[in-house]
């Protein structure tokens, strides 16, 4: 196991790549859409689209990239990434057309299946295994920073060089930043603990419970990433809806991010003397509460956004931890890597779906259904904890308290 002096530097060069993977990504159409759309005269849905079809690449190649880093470590996996990034960022800023634009996406989504949460979090697990949940905890703490970053480094970097100039430059930082610290600061994991196939796949068994937990738990993701997605992509617009000015809803939801960063600050301050599952069930229950005050009580907005954000803060670190203490260190990178499959599936279809839903039900609605998906996930939530529950005498169950 690697020594516990060297998690420090090893969590603050995966925040970094995290800032900057994210960054480069997730958070780059909300900040370069129009002015791509004013350039070429694309239009503006397939320019955002680009980022649901990345998504949707990502969630193929998930279950191949846990695999590979339960079997070979993270340190090759995230190293590939970072390339992989610089390669679809220089594509986009090339793109003399939509198609190739596109096809840049189809790249970046491999490098975000290779480089996001999901395979940070499966690094960590295979470097400290079971006491790796401490340094999940501090990795999205640093990594929440990537859009306070990000988004004003990319506003800045269009005004100067413009969009495509600022694809070459997210390119560059992921070849001179990104790729030697993952070289130079990720440790080659220790040899596997579970058996491999032929191919170096792990072979992970799972028992009937751990079978239930699994599909519970993606379940959980799924709405949990619907739910985000949902309102990361639309919170303006249904702010707006409210009667809201575009500058006031800007500094209303500029209260999300300092919210995430308190609760996650919280947690770290309770050095993890609770069960994960109570991080997860803490969250989705002020998911739930903000969610259902923005649907009833226009008067609250930013009381609201600041508990949702709290929720979303925590929850960022429920589904790295919970997944380690339910299945074991020994399974965790592979299970990751399979989790995130769906979880990323539903970040991709819920923004077109939620614009749909806007002409069909319209706002109001569409924050009842954002409260009930969450009110749905403590369901599934109160599932994992009666499996826990039902598991924890079982020698083997890879639980832990």
């Amino acid at each position: 196991m690697a020594d516990r002096t060297r998690r420090w530097p090893v969590i603050s060069a995966l925040g970094v790549v995290q800032i900057l993977a994210w960054g480069s990504t997730y958070y780059l159409p909300a900040v370069m859409a129009e002015p791509i759309a004013r350039d070429t005269g694309w239009p503006l849905a397939w320019i955002v689209g680009g980022l649901s079809l990345g998504l949707l690449v990502a969630a193929v190649v998930s279950p191949r990239v846990g695999s590979v880093i339960q079997a070979r470590g993270g340190r090759p996996v995230l190293a590939l990434a970072a390339l992989l990034l610089a390669a679809g960022l220089t594509v986009l800023g090339l793109s003399p057309t939509l198609p190739v634009f596109l096809a840049g996406w189809l790249i970046l989504g491999v490098g975000m299946g290779c480089g996001l949460y999901d395979p940070a979090y499966a690094t960590l697990g295979r470097l400290y295994r079971a006491e790796a949940r401490s340094a999940i905890t501090a990795l999205t703490l640093v990594g929440g920073f990537a859009s306070t970053v990000c988004w004003p480094l990319t506003a800045f970097l269009v005004a100067q060089v413009g969009w495509r100039g600022t694809c070459f430059a997210y390119a560059g930082l992921h070849m001179t930043v990104t790729l030697p610290l993952v070289l130079a600061l990720i440790p080659p994991a220790p040899p596997p603990a579970v058996v491999t196939t032929g191919q170096g796949a792990p072979v992970v068994p799972l028992t009937d419970w751990q079978v239930r937990a699994f599909l519970l738990m993606a379940g959980v993701l799924v709405l949990g990433g619907t739910i985000m997605a949902l309102v990361s992509v639309h919170l303006l617009t249904l702010l707006q809806a409210r009667g809201v000015t575009l500058a006031t809803a800007v500094a209303y939801g500029g209260l999300i991010g300092p919210s995430q960063v308190a609760a996650r600050l919280i947690e770290i301050a309770n050095r993890g003397r609770h069960h994960p599952l109570w991080t997860l069930t803490a969250a989705f229950a002020l998911v739930a509460c903000g969610l259902l005050l923005l649907a009833s009580h226009e008067s609250v907005i930013g009381l609201a956004l600041m508990i949702y954000g709290a929720g979303n803060g925590v929850y960022s670190i429920a589904r790295g931890t919970v997944p380690l203490v339910l299945f074991g260190p020994d399974q965790y990178a592979g299970l990751v890597g399979r989790l995130a499959r769906p979880a990323l599936v539903a970040q991709a279809i819920a923004p077109p779906l939620g614009a749909f839903l806007l002409e069909r039900i319209g706002p109001d609605a569409l924050w009842g259904l954002l409260a009930l998906l969450a009110a749905i996930n403590l369901g599934l939530i109160g599932g994992l904890w009666r499996l826990k529950g039902a598991a924890q005498n079982r020698p083997g169950c890879g639980t832990t308290r």
